[in-house]
């Protein structure tokens, strides 16, 4: 692989000498866009356009530039079958998850009111009301195609370890339950998640991990290093964003893996 790493420019190498997460102020998400539409849009047109990063983040299976979905070998759905042949816009920290830390998701605000007069709350209040909130939902270092049914099954639930529940996809080990409202991901994303997860509570000091959470996720961060596909992800959102995310970028410069 080493022989195929292709160094990114000059420019760029130079930015990244002196970073250092330690150095990297807490508090520093995306302050650039607050439109969760035009996220999307970013991520079709501007981020996952070259073969090797148009896979969704489960599963691995390909799409193409008009996010439809080629599911992979010994994939099975039996669940929200309309949505499997279209990748969607997966929030790897549930919305939810950051949601609730907003009043205006939990009690609702005096600006939401629908058009017969009663109020409401939840995510559609907080996306009204809340300038942060839309940051937060519209930051492209949480969000990652995923193929739609999969999306449908990770719901707003909490990431866990489920070795007593078995994966619905069949090829794709992705499981979850209803019940106690957990999901397991497939082992080779589980980094990705942790990382995300971790620059989340890193990137908005509202957003806490208990002491359990974070130990599952630095557990899985080093479990699962970076790879060629998460690091070139990371530089197109560092520049299209413009901040970074200490838990994959410091990873990605010390194993070499730049943009390719």
């Amino acid at each position: 692989m080493k022989a195929n790493i292709k160094f990114i420019t000059l420019s760029i190498i130079t930015a990244l000498s002196a970073f250092n997460a330690n150095a990297f102020p807490s508090g520093t998400g995306n302050t650039v866009n607050q439109s969760f539409s035009k996220a999307k849009k970013i991520m079709q047109h501007d981020i996952y356009t070259t073969p090797l990063l148009m896979k969704t983040l489960y599963c691995h299976a390909d799409f193409n530039a008009r996010k439809q979905i080629t599911l992979p070998s010994g994939f099975v759905n039996d669940v929200w079958k309309k949505r499997a042949h279209r990748w969607e816009a997966e929030h790897i920290t549930p919305a939810e998850s950051f949601g609730r830390t907003f009043s205006e998701w939990r009690d609702g605000s005096p600006e939401c009111v629908s058009s017969n007069g009663k109020h409401y709350k939840g995510r559609r209040c907080a996306n009204k009301a809340s300038a942060e909130y839309r940051y937060m939902q519209s930051d492209l270092w949480n969000l990652a195609p995923a193929i739609g049914s999969v999306n449908a099954a990770h719901s707003n639930y909490r990431w866990s370890m489920l070795p007593d529940v078995k994966s619905r996809f069949g090829s794709c080990d992705f499981r979850y339950d209803r019940k106690d409202r957990r999901a397991q991901p497939p082992v080779d994303s589980r980094g990705i998640i942790g990382r995300t997860e971790l620059y989340m509570a890193y990137a908005y000091p509202r957003y806490k991990l208990s002491s359990a959470q974070r130990k599952l996720f630095e557990a899985w961060n080093k479990q699962v290093p970076v790879n060629q596909w998460e690091c070139t992800r990371a530089y197109k959102i560092y520049h299209i964003q413009g901040n970074k995310n200490p838990f994959v970028m410091n990873q990605c410069q010390s194993l070499g893996l730049f943009h390719s």
